[in-house]
C-alpha cells in the first residue's frame, strides 16, 4: 500500500469540499473494498476522507416509502423492522450477501459502491482496461466462467458483484448525492451504474467528489410477493454466479406490476425489462414464467466458458418468480 494522508470529515459539505481539493483522494466509510485495492495498488488514493463521523445512518419513515443513511451498516439496513416489514426483498438480498462480518462494517453507499471481483481487474500481470485503460481485457478471451452476458463489450465483460443493488434496481430507488457546490441531486437507481460503453473504468454516474448521503425507497415494496435468489458456487462468502430480484403486484389474479432484476451477469445491475412485459397482465403461471424468462434471455450473448448462465438464469427467474408468489 502506497502512503496517504488520513483526513476526517465532520459534516458532509466538510467531506465534499475536502475531497473535491484532491483529485486523487477517496472516501472511506467502512473501507471493506477500497482497503483490499489500496493493498494490492489497484487503487492509490493519494488522501482518504473519513466519513465515519457523519450523521448518515439513519433509517426513517418518508410520507411515500422510506431513506436509508447512505453510512448505516448493511446488517443494520437489513435488520430493520422498517425494512424488513415493507422491503423485504430488499432484506434477503442484503442478508445473502459476504458474511455477518463484513455486513457489521459494510456501509449503504459503499456496497452500491464496489467494484468488480473480476480476478482480471485485481491481477496487475494480466490487461484490464477497467484497471488501465486502454491495456485490452483479458477475460475476454481467457477464463471468462464468471462474466457477463448482458451489455458487455469488447472493452469489459465484467459483472457488478453487489446483491443489495440488484434488489434496489427491482424497487427502484433514488440515490440521493451532494456535490462540491453543496446542491442535492437525485439519481434514479436504474441511471446510476453503467454499462462499460467506451470508458470501462467508469462504474457509475458520480463525479469526482460528489458525495451520497442517503438511499430513498419508494411506498410499493412489494411486501406480499417478492422473492431474492441467489445463485453461487457454495452457501456462503461468494457472489452470485446470477441472482434473481423479483417482485409483483396482483389485481383479480392478473399481474398488475412486475419487477425482476438480474445480478451477476453484467456490468450494471440487470432489469429483465422483456421478462417484465410480457407478465404484465397475465396470469402467475409457470408457463408464463417460463415464456417470460425465454424473452428475457433471447437477448444473452455468452461468452466461450460461460455460455451456461443463460440457462442457469433462465431457470433462475422462473424459481424467483414461483417463490414470488407462492407457487412453487
Amino acid at each position: 500500500m502506497k502512503p496517504f494522508e488520513y483526513r476526517r470529515a465532520t459534516t458532509p459539505d466538510e467531506a465534499v469540499a475536502t475531497l473535491s481539493d484532491h483529485p486523487q483522494g477517496h472516501y472511506l466509510a467502512g473501507g471493506t473494498n477500497l482497503l483490499d485495492l489500496m493493498k494490492d495498488e489497484i487503487e492509490n488514493a493519494t488522501d482518504l476522507v473519513d466519513l465515519t463521523r457523519l450523521e448518515l445512518t439513519e433509517i426513517s419513515a418518508l410520507p411515500d416509502g422510506i431513506r436509508m443513511g447512505a453510512l448505516a451498516k448493511n446488517s443494520d439496513t437489513a435488520n430493520h423492522p422498517l425494512v424488513r416489514k415493507n422491503y423485504p426483498l430488499l432484506s434477503q438480498a442484503m442478508l445473502s450477501a459476504a458474511s455477518a462480518q463484513i455486513r457489521n462494517m459494510a456501509t449503504n453507499g459503499g456496497n452500491i459502491l464496489q467494484r468488480t471481483r473480476c480476478p482480471y481487474f485485481y491481477d496487475s500481470a494480466t490487461p484490464c482496461n477497467k484497471r488501465e485503460p486502454g491495456t485490452g481485457c483479458g477475460a475476454l478471451e481467457g477464463l471468462n466462467r464468471t462474466h457477463a452476458i448482458f451489455g458487455a463489450n469488447e472493452q469489459c465483460v465484467a459483472v457488478h458483484p453487489s446483491d443489495m443493488a440488484v434488489a434496489l434496481a427491482a424497487l427502484d430507488a433514488n440515490v440521493r448525492v451532494i456535490d462540491s457546490s453543496k446542491e442535492e441531486r437525485v439519481i434514479p437507481f436504474a441511471e446510476f451504474h453503467r454499462l462499460p460503453g467506451e470508458q470501462p473504468e467508469l462504474d457509475n454516474v458520480l463525479r469526482h467528489g460528489d458525495l451520497i448521503v442517503a438511499i430513498d425507497l419508494p411506498k410499493n415494496g412489494f411486501p406480499e410477493h417478492s422473492y431474492y435468489l441467489k445463485v453461487r458456487d457454495r452457501a456462503s462468502y461468494a457472489f452470485a454466479l446470477v441472482s434473481v430480484a423479483a417482485a409483483l403486484d396482483f389485481t383479480d389474479d392478473q399481474i398488475s406490476d412486475v419487477r425482476i432484476a438480474l445480478g451477476g451477469v453484467a456490468h450494471k445491475p440487470w432489469r429483465a425489462l422483456k421478462a417484465e412485459a410480457f407478465l404484465k397482465g397475465k396470469a402467475a403461471t409457470t408457463e408464463n414464467f417460463t415464456a417470460a424468462a425465454d424473452a428475457e434471455m433471447s437477448a444473452a450473448k455468452p461468452l466461450e466458458h460461460n455460455g451456461y448462465k443463460v440457462e442457469l438464469a433462465r431457470r433462475a427467474i422462473v424459481r424467483a418468480l414461483q417463490k414470488a408468489t407462492g407457487t412453487a
